[in-house]
């Protein structure tokens, strides 16, 4: 037994971990509907690599992974391991790999993310095809077939059947090998067709490069005399940019001098005119001496109006005593009411001169005493004794007012005489500024000049610096030319009388001469002699090369193709004797299965046909390509029935037909273990014994894992693992081994 143990870990219904050993040809699955045993062929697939959700039953990753219950909580993640005893026998190993036991897991997370491990160890899927390929396993073989799917080795097209076929031939590897060398035949002739294309575009220029070569003296020749036209061109250039220096240094020196003088005058004359506007002395004291003005002027305008208030009551109080004595029986004379309006008008007058507010507001006050007065002598009609002791104070105050407006008059006087002395040094001040900015004027403009002069020397010397830079240039490629390190142009004397009153244009005439002849040496390749040398061997070399390459490629080529034409025949030749054990099987199974009748598969060829586009109108709908694709027919003839067509045969009918091709395919080249899930379903009792006897058959090849409801299937098994699902939507696993229990019992 190859095949020994299958466990599953939170696998769609199996929460819990459940292992089901395989110790005996046959194993039988059985359980009601719906408990989860087609979950068990499905966990085959998930653990041999299966990437379609469709195989599996399921549209994502998470519904292979036990998604709770109403008593269980969910899982997150599911993994199956498959377990084989991989010890020699006969000298061999099931598996390519240097373990007795191999164990292969896969583990799947609710994140979509899956891992592969061999004997604990983690690896890619690729390395598990590669491994199960050799033992002709796969995640999606003939040697597993699930619940339905019996029925489909019938109704796909002849070209998938013959696929079908070809896998269960163990063709596979032989194809594989056969698209490899195609490929890389499809390389080599690539790498053919890139190096024709390097020959190609070598050939030119190796014709060139030869025809250069051939160049190399006339070239030579030609450099010679531009040695000696650059010898004479250098010389004059020397001597023409040595003259320009001294005769621009000459003129830039006296200039500099004078930039500095007038640099150090206008730097006194700008500070003579910097410390005028920042001296601001002057005008502090302009600004002290007016405010001192003002406010002098303001006292005097003060002590004026005060003044004017005390002399007129003055004025009035002498009037209404004379006229007091003039009439003293009357209580208020009529002259002392005309005194009265009288200095009622001054007053007025007064408060239409006043220039503030607080002069009219003093007024007032004078006109409010005067009028109270006014009414009191009315009133009492008696001559007041006071008043004279008023009078009196009245012209005290009068004497001391007059006073202080003098010595106000005297302060204002001083103040002003001070401000005007203080403006006319101010103007002084201003004329001294005003001929120091003439100065810096005048500086400036004169700076500017000579700057300007400067700029213009300056801007000669760097052009003559671009021309000594062209002239060293022009050296270091005539070394190179050369090939020397420098060049020799000292020797004879040059007549600087006839440099001297030369045009510039003649050194320009000699420049263009050396320019031609140094377009014509490398349009005719002397100024790299060597390199074209060395390049045309390399070029030469390499055409060598590649015409040897070339030729490794062809015979690599033909190598490919003689083991293409090897593969494809022996593909060819497998395939037909395959195909005849197929039939022979076919027939025999067929036979049993029906108590008779005839069924074989033959090999045909059908043309591929290219329908019309009717969007992009092209092709036609009765246009037939010129290639062809093979396929492989189903023939069968039924006892006692005139049927000879697949399509005439019923439901179980064509589940005995599906059955008996698969047990032939089976049969050819048998797998390490085959699963059947419930491909039995269709068969009455009679057919269900004959597909037992089938069973038995196919036991001796290898193990059979049958998920079935068929009593008879399950006679025939030597364990019987029952499926049960709880209330919990958990499935359990309950197993009868009958071959054990036959020994106990014995």
């Amino acid at each position: 037994m190859h095949l020994k143990e299958i466990e599953l870990s939170g696998f769609k219904s199996f929460a819990k971990k459940t292992a089901l050993s395989f110790g005996t040809p046959i194993s039988a699955i059985v359980g009601p509907n719906g408990s989860g045993k087609s979950n068990v062929a499905e966990a085959f697939r998930f653990v041999l690599g299966e990437q379609s959700m469709k195989s599996m039953r399921g549209k994502r990753t998470e519904d292979l992974i036990f998604n709770g219950s109403s008593s269980a909580s969910r899982a997150n993640r599911a993994s199956v391991s498959m377990t084989f005893d991989n010890a020699q026998k006969s000298g061999k190993r099931l598996l390519p790999i240097d373990f007795d036991t191999v164990t292969i897991t896969r583990t799947i997370h609710r994140d979509a993310s899956s891992e592969y491990a061999i004997n604990g160890t983690a690896v890619r899927l690729k390395d598990i095809m590669e491994l199960l390929s050799s033992a002709h396993i796969g995640a999606s073989g003939h040697h597993i077939i699930s619940q339905g799917e019996a029925d489909r080795v019938l109704s796909v097209n002849s070209r998938e059947r013959k696929a079908m076929i070809e896998d269960a031939l163990g063709l596979k590897t032989f194809q594989y090998k056969k698209e490899e060398s195609l490929r890389k035949l499809e390389k080599t002739r690539d790498n053919m067709a890139q190096v024709e294309g390097l020959r190609k575009e070598i050939r030119p220029h190796l014709k060139f490069l030869a025809s250069q070569v051939e160049k190399v003296k006339k070239a030579l020749e030609q450099a010679k005399e531009l040695s000696v036209r650059y010898r004479e061109y250098f010389r004059r250039e020397k001597f023409y940019l040595s003259r320009e220096r001294a005769r621009l240094e000459g003129e830039r020196a006296p200039l500099l001098a004078q930039k500095g003088d007038i640099e150090k005058d206008l730097t006194s004359a700008e500070h003579t005119l910097q410390s005028e506007h920042a001296d601001d002395t002057a005008a502090k004291k302009l600004t002290t001496l007016h405010d001192t003005l003002t406010k002098a002027r303001e006292e005097t305008e003060r002590l004026t109006r005060e003044l004017g208030r005390v002399e007129g009551m003055v004025a009035l109080e002498e009037k209404r005593q004379i006229r007091r004595k003039e009439s003293a029986a009357l209580p208020v004379p009529a002259h002392d009411v005309r005194d009265f309006l009288d200095a009622l008008e001054s007053w007025l007058a007064n408060a239409d001169r006043a220039a503030d507010m607080q002069a009219i507001h003093i007024l007032i006050g004078t006109f409010r005493d005067a009028l109270n007065s006014f009414r009191a002598r009315v009133d009492s009609g008696v001559h007041d004794k006071t008043e004279d002791a008023a009078f009196a104070e009245l012209l005290k105050e009068k004497e001391i007012l007059a006073g202080t407006r003098q010595n106000a008059q005297q302060a204002e006087e001083q103040a002003r005489r001070e401000y005007d002395a203080c403006i006319a040094d101010r103007e002084k001040e201003k004329e001294k500024g005003r001929e120091a900015e003439r100065t810096v004027f005048t500086l400036t403009a004169r700076k500017n000049e000579i700057s300007m002069k400067l700029q213009m020397v300056a801007q000669a010397l760097e052009r003559l610096e671009l021309e000594e830079n062209t002239f060293k240039v022009e050296l270091t490629e005539a070394a190179l030319l050369a090939g020397r390190e420098s060049v020799d142009f000292e020797g004879e004397e040059l007549d600087e009388k006839g440099a001297l009153t030369e045009p510039r244009a003649e050194q320009e005439v000699r420049r263009r001469i050396i320019e031609k002849l140094k377009l014509r040496i490398e349009d005719a390749g002397a100024s790299g002699s060597d390199e074209v040398m060395r390049e045309y061997e390399s070029v030469r070399e390499r055409d060598e090369f590649l015409e040897r390459e070339l030729a490794d490629l062809a015979t690599s080529a033909e190598s490919l193709e003689s083991l293409i034409a090897d593969l494809e025949t022996q593909l060819a030749d497998m395939f037909t004797d395959g195909l005849g054990k197929i039939n022979a099987q076919f027939a025999e199974f067929f036979a049993l299965m029906f108590g008779g009748g005839m069924a074989a598969l033959s090999l045909v060829r059908e043309r591929k046909r290219r329908v019309r586009d009717e969007f992009t109108d092209e092709g036609s709908e009765n246009e037939e390509d010129a290639s062809t694709e093979e396929g492989i027919e189903i023939k069968v003839s039924l006892p006692r029935k005139k049927i000879r067509g697949l399509d005439m045969l019923s439901g179980g009918e064509r589940a005995l037909t599906s059955i008996a091709l698969i047990f032939a395919m089976s049969q050819v080249n048998p797998p390490p273990f085959l699963i059947l899930d419930e491909t039995d379903a269709a068969l009455d009792e009679a057919n269900s014994r004959r597909y037992g006897d089938m069973i038995e058959t196919l036991a001796k090849h290898s193990q059979l894992i049958l998920i079935t409801h068929n009593r008879e299937t399950m006679s025939r098994a030597g364990v019987l693992y029952g499926v049960t699902m709880g209330s919990d939507a958990v499935s359990q696993i309950i197993s009868v081994a009958f071959d054990e229990a036959v020994r106990v019992a014995k």
